[in-house]
C-alpha cells in the first residue's frame, strides 16, 4: 500500500520576502515504512495539482494507493489506474455529486440490506485511550450511477465507515461517517484493512504516526526556521530518507529504544551508525 498525503513545514515561511510555508506532499509505503517520493507544493498551487507530479515520479504497478478526500479527482484516478495500480480514495464535500450518491446509496442498503446484491458488513470493537469504540465497515458494488459519472469509470465500489465513540454508560458520545470509492472488487476485510487507524503498519493511517509523527517530535521540522530558496525542501527530503534509514534499521541496533536515543547513538557511535545504515547484525 502507498499513503499519500501532506505536511506542511510550519515556520518556513519568510514575511520578508512574503513566502509563503511549504507544504510537503510524501508517498510513504505503509508496510516497509519507506518515503516513495515528494513534491513541493508551490504558493499558488494545492495538493491536487501536486499528486499527479508524484505518482509520475514514483513506481505504483501493483500497489493500491490511498489518499484523502484532497485528491478525490478523477485526473488522480485515471493517473493511478493507468500505472496499473488500484485506488481508495475518500469522498467528503469537496465531490458533492459523489458525496451524495454514496450517502443515499448507503441510506438505502441500511434501510433493506438484502435489496443489495453484494452488500458486506463488518463491525470492530476496541478500546482506544480508555474509551470504548465501535467501527462498522459497509462495502457494496459501485452503483451504476456512480460508474456512469465522466472519470469515474474504474470505480468498482463504494465503502463506508461508521466510527462510533461510546460513554461510559454504552451511549454514543460521538459519531462519523466517512465514504469511499474502491477501484476493487468488494471485499469488506481487505476495505477495513486498508482504511482503519492500526498497528499493522498496512493502513492508510500509517503515514500519520511512523512518519508525519517523527517528522514533528523526532525532527522538530515544524520549529525549522530554515527557509531560504530551495533549502527548506532540500531539508525535508533528507528528513524523509533519514525517518524511512532508521526505520529500516533500527532493529539491527535496539528495536525498543526511541528514535531520538537511535540518532544520538548514531552520532556516538560508528559501529551504531554503520549497524542502522547497512543493516548489518549487532
Amino acid at each position: 500500500m502507498v499513503a499519500i498525503d501532506g505536511k506542511t513545514l510550519r515556520r518556513s515561511f519568510d514575511a520578508a520576502s512574503s513566502k509563503s510555508a511549504i507544504h510537503m506532499v510524501s508517498a510513504w509505503a505503509t508496510a516497509n515504512c519507506i518515503s516513495l517520493g515528494q513534491v513541493v507544493v508551490d504558493e499558488k498551487s494545492n495538493e491536487i495539482t501536486a499528486i499527479p507530479k508524484l505518482l509520475e515520479i514514483i513506481a505504483i504497478s501493483g500497489c493500491l494507493v490511498t489518499i484523502d478526500a484532497m485528491g478525490c479527482q478523477t485526473e488522480i484516478a485515471e493517473k493511478i489506474v493507468a500505472q496499473k495500480a488500484d485506488y481508495i480514495l475518500a469522498v467528503k464535500g469537496n465531490q458533492p455529486t459523489l458525496h451524495d450518491l454514496a450517502k443515499d446509496a448507503f441510506a438505502a442498503a441500511a434501510e433493506d440490506p438484502g435489496a443489495v446484491p453484494g452488500l458486506r458488513r463488518m463491525v470492530q470493537k476496541e478500546r482506544r485511550r480508555g474509551r470504548a469504540e465501535v467501527r462498522e465497515y459497509w462495502i457494496m458494488p459501485a452503483p451504476a450511477a456512480v460508474s456512469a459519472l465522466p472519470g469515474w469509470e474504474s470505480v468498482r465500489s463504494l465503502g463506508m465507515v461508521l466510527r462510533r465513540r461510546l460513554a461510559a454508560d454504552g451511549t454514543d458520545e460521538e459519531a462519523e461517517l466517512r465514504y469511499y470509492l474502491d477501484s476493487r472488487a468488494p471485499q469488506v476485510r481487505r476495505f477495513a484493512h486498508a482504511v482503519r487507524p492500526s498497528a499493522s503498519g498496512r493502513s492508510h493511517w500509517e503515514i500519520e504516526n511512523p512518519l508525519h509523527w517523527h517528522l514533528e517530535v523526532t525532527f522538530s521540522e515544524d520549529a525549522s526556521r530554515i527557509r531560504k530558496g530551495s533549502e527548506p525542501e532540500t531539508t525535508g527530503l533528507l528528513r524523509r530518507v533519514a525517518v524511512s534509514t532508521l526505520h529500516r534499521g533500527k532493529d539491527t541496533w535496539n528495536s525498543q529504544a526511541s528514535f531520538r536515543l537511535a540518532r544520538k547513538a548514531a552520532g556516538w557511535s560508528t559501529d551504531v551508525l554503520e549497524r542502522i545504515l547497512f543493516g548489518k547484525p549487532s
